[in-house]
């Protein structure tokens, strides 16, 4: 199925992209790892890497030529395949945004106009002013799945000269510890986010410019912006599912939200909410600038209740004290729990469980790492058993793609490795693994799994997984069932190697037994499926020899 490619957002400034250069032609056929084209930002000239597979089908902007963030550059697909469609859903939906950006221009401009009245406009020849002197410094997108980062230190303090390649700070995603760069040169006037907080995607968490520039204009039109956000985030709809409160009896003592000549203040989404709701806006405080009632008002009122006198229980000295330590989630943290409650609730895990002979494998694997350059373990060979499982059973290497009406089978096999750290898992991805000898395959996980330590992993060595193990056997563990990690069809849980009795041929004996369990997204592969794969899988393992021809 053809896929479109859009202009990626290359930097945290970046609004459009210049095509440098184009690396292909329509009728090439790319992989998915191929750098595509050159693209000029405001900041430098980067790659554009599609992550998919196929043939050139169409490109848009020529060399030379500007497009905007998420615009369409390209469509890959099967040759032949008729993509003019996808091209043609495109521009329905930028006509809809545009119909869309015009109603809210017109509700903005309303608001605009009752902000004047209040003599709260953000001053823009200010704004126009301090921007020329002064540049922000936005959270920038470091990961695919990243919402915020949360700074884990700056290297340099207010006031302080800095230059455009300086590393500014620290920033914890939900992946890795990464480096911010300000690109620009001056003093460090503001930090708008202190150490151990977090920042959403784009908000500003400094500024840098010339010594004395007034930035407080800047600081304004942000939370302005990011006020109004806020009001426009929460659907209209949800203000008329609300039962419509009792009026209770005004209290004028401590309102702020009017203006000199008695009109209430306050923007029209709460106006129309408050109407909806029945309730008087004489009655809210404002909490917006000047006392001016917004949305966030509206959603927190509550009629004033008379509260019921409480008793007192007899007094009661414990011997000891309740206690507890909240500790903050981590980025890393809350994608985890996010993402795999995802899996879990939207794909229907099965698990299929058998038990491997290990006997030979150990003997092969002491022999081959007489001669090996690297140290292959016992998880190498795991995974190199799955990749080539998976070229046998390719229904296993595939995505449920709900949003697109397909099951994807990828073409490639790019097997992840959970890697447990501190702040959670992370799985860098061994890429091609079915074409790799054991031994680039021990190199590479190893020199993946010293990055993931460090926390200096890099978004392409921790995307793109088809297929995934996970392993705690070295723990102790003798078997567990995992979750599936999105977008992969299914995960092998690798437990512990046991020595334990067998009866073969009648009679008793000892072997290495090792105890692995595939789970798998019951709407892409059914048990029979699983069972196969496992089946293939134990011949590979059980006769290490048949993976080296």
């Amino acid at each position: 199925m053809a896929e479109v490619i859009r202009m990626p957002l290359l930097s945290d400034t970046m609004k459009e992209g210049v095509i440098a250069d184009w690396n292909v032609e329509v009728g090439d056929k790319i992989s998915s790892d191929e750098a595509i084209a050159e693209v000029e930002t405001d900041k430098a000239t980067m790659e554009v890497i599609p992550y998919v597979e196929g043939t050139v089908l169409y490109i848009g902007p020529k060399k030379g030529e500007a497009a905007k963030i998420n615009e369409v550059i390209a469509v890959v697909g099967e040759e032949g395949e008729d993509y003019k469609s996808l091209l043609a859903e495109e521009d329905e939906e930028e006509s809809q945004d545009a119909e869309e950006k015009t109603a809210d221009d017109t509700e903005e401009k309303d608001s605009k106009s009752e902000e004047k009245s209040s003599g709260k406009e953000v001053d823009s020849k200010a704004l126009e002013e301090a921007e020329k002197n002064a540049t922000a410094i936005r959270m920038p997108l470091l990961s695919d799945t990243m919402k915020e980062g949360k700074i884990v230190s700056w290297n340099v303090k207010e006031g302080e000269e800095v230059g455009a390649d300086d590393v500014l700070a620290e920033v914890e995603t939900d992946k890795a510890t990464m480096e911010v760069i300000g690109y620009v040169d001056g003093t460090l006037l503001h930090i708008g986010v202190p150490e151990g907080e977090a920042a959403k995607i784009n908000s500003i968490i400094a500024i840098v410019g010339k010594e004395g520039t007034d930035i407080q204009p800047i600081l304004d039109a942000e939370n302005r912006e990011s006020e109004d956000k806020k009001e426009e985030e929460q659907p209209k709809e949800d203000a008329a599912a609300e039962k419509t409160p009792a009026k209770e009896k005004k209290d004028t003592s401590k309102k702020k939200s009017k203006t000199k000549e008695g009109r209430i203040k306050a923007s029209p989404l709460a106006r129309k909410m408050a109407e909806e709701k029945g309730i008087d806006l004489e009655d809210i405080d404002g909490s917006g600038d000047s006392g001016r009632i917004i949305k966030r008002d509206i959603d927190g009122y509550k009629p004033q209740q008379k509260t019921a006198k409480s008793t007192t229980a007899p007094s009661f000295a414990p011997a000891g004290e309740e206690g507890y330590e909240d500790k903050p989630f981590t980025q890393m943290r809350k994608t985890i729990g996010r993402r795999l409650s995802e899996s879990k609730f939207n794909a229907p895990h099965f698990y299929l469980t058998v038990e491997l002979n290990m006997d030979k494998a150990m003997r092969v694997r002491k022999e081959m790492n007489e001669i090996s350059p690297v140290k292959i373990s016992f998880n190498d060979l795991i995974i190199k058993a799955s990749a080539m499982a998976l070229r046998k059973h390719p229904e296993v290497n595939s995505s449920w793609l709900e949003e697109e009406g397909v099951i994807r089978t990828y073409k490639h096999i790019h097997v992840g490795s959970a890697f447990a750290m501190e702040e959670g898992l992370i799985v860098p991805v061994i890429k091609f693994a079915d074409q790799k000898s054991l031994s680039q395959i021990a190199g590479e996980a190893k020199e993946l799994y010293g990055k993931a330590g460090e926390g200096k992993l890099q978004p392409n060595e921790f995307s793109g997984n088809t297929f995934s193990v996970s392993n705690l056997g070295m723990m102790g563990i003798d078997e567990f069932t995992a979750i599936i990690n999105p977008p992969d069809a299914a995960i092998l849980a690798i437990g512990g190697i046991k020595e334990t009795p067998i009866v073969e041929n009648g009679e008793f004996k000892s072997a290495h037994i090792m105890k692995v369990t595939l789970s798998c997204d019951h709407r892409v592969a059914d048990g029979a499926v699983g069972a196969k794969f496992l089946k293939t899988l134990r011949k590979f393992i059980e006769n290490p020899a048949t993976m080296l021809v």
